[in-house]
């Protein structure tokens, strides 16, 4: 699949190419057509980054990258580099007391600091005294006001970035106002670079699985495995500020999200993330049966009592379909993932509490309703239970 990101030229006084503005594009077309701006922002970290290449996308110059309000507080942005990036906060973006406090944090943590499309209001006065260049739009921004901005601002350590500038008389403007970036159509328009994305190294994806499985795993590593990838760590945040979690307060804390999900809850997202990861080029209806699985077990462990073992069922539907993906014998797949010894029989010999569950689920798959109701005798669940558990999972899978 091709992959795109667009990047415009920033210059110094001197002509120098110093730094690139990251634009998204999904296409050659030399235009935004997104209509999502965090999603969009994301895509443009995820080419740079991990598909095309830092080096082939920056030169060895910083990139300019565009965060709303909620993707400026998010944890997982500390994961790029302060000394390849500067973070450009929307104009959208409220100064507010946390805003504040966030930006103080990303310029102890090393982070330029850049205000896009400035336009000024008292309310930006404390955030003046952290930020680093104010870039001013030349096209909405005119006469007057374009040099009225110098006045208006003490901060003498603050840099001006004048953009948009179309033509030589406004870089000659620029330049007699006293602006030391320069960015616009009169220099250069975004230049579309190309790439293929990657399949996803599936090994990684199996080193978090078995991450996930250590016996020293605790929720410290637990955050700091969800950091490292902008992907899951976006996908996580997302989830538990849907609708469906009912949470009055925006979630951008990794923390925070753990501490309200609850560890295990978290460590299940996590394995549906990493299978859906792992099969992205197999059919959707793997990971949609291993999601079905691993509800369907886990509720069962519930209904016939065994509560203590509902994770480690939810756990063996969620990797029972591992074989078909890596096209690879179970046992092999799960000696690499280091599962615990129950799931592993489960899903080998199913012949533990958890493999007559697991048997059961494959059973009721085949439509085989005479094992079924002898196994659900052997777990003292009965046949409507079964059923009604069942179509619950449906509708959760639906949900999802």
């Amino acid at each position: 699949m091709d992959v795109y990101v667009a990047r415009q030229p920033i210059f110094d006084i001197n002509n120098n190419s110093i730094a690139y503005e990251l634009l998204f594009r999904n296409s050659l077309e030399n235009k935004y057509t997104g209509n999502d701006g965090n999603a969009a922002t994301l895509e443009v970290i995820n080419n740079t980054f991990f598909t095309i290449g830092l080096n082939n996308v920056l030169d060895g110059k910083k990139a300019f990258i565009n965060l709303s309000e909620s993707l400026l507080k998010a944890d997982f942005i500390t994961a790029l580099p302060p000394e390849h990036v500067v973070i450009e906060i929307l104009e959208t973006v409220e100064p507010t007391t946390e805003v504040i406090e966030r930006c103080k944090e990303l310029k102890n943590k090393g982070y330029i600091l850049a205000l896009d499309d400035f336009v000024f209001y008292p309310k930006y006065k404390k955030l003046l005294e952290i930020v680093d260049i104010i870039k001013v739009d030349f096209t909405i921004t005119i006469g007057a006001a374009r040099k009225q901005v110098f006045r208006l601002i003490k901060n003498k350590r603050i840099k001006f970035l004048a953009e948009k500038v179309e033509t030589k008389e406004e870089y000659l403007e620029a330049i007699s106002y006293g602006y030391t970036y320069f960015q616009g159509y009169f220099f250069s328009k975004p230049e579309i670079l190309m790439g293929k994305d990657i399949p996803l190294n599936k090994m990684i994806y199996l080193r978090l699985i078995k991450e996930l499985n250590s016996k020293e795993f605790h929720v410290d590593k637990l955050e700091a495995l969800i950091v490292k990838d902008v992907s899951i760590a976006y996908k996580l945040l997302k989830m538990i500020n849907s609708s469906a979690f009912g949470i009055k307060n925006k979630v951008t804390s990794m923390k925070l999200a753990i501490a309200m999900l609850g560890e295990k809850e978290m460590v299940k997202w996590l394995y549906m993330l990493v299978v859906r990861g792992i099969s992205l080029d197999k059919p959707q209806e793997l990971i949609t049966l291993s999601l079905e699985r691993a509800k369907f077990c886990e509720q069962l462990a519930i209904l016939s009592n065994n509560n203590q073992i509902a994770f480690d069922a939810y756990l063996t539907g969620m990797l029972s379909t591992m074989d078909a993906i890596l096209n690879l014998p179970m046992e092999k797949i799960l000696d690499e993932l280091s599962v615990g010894d129950d799931v592993k029989l489960a899903l080998t010999e199913e012949s533990n509490t958890l493999g007559i569950i697991y048997r059961l689920v494959k059973n009721y798959e085949r439509g085989d309703f005479d094992s079924v109701i002898t196994l659900g005798d052997d777990l003292h669940i009965n046949q409507s239970d079964i059923s009604d558990t069942y179509f619950n999972v449906l509708r959760w899978i639906k949900d999802m």
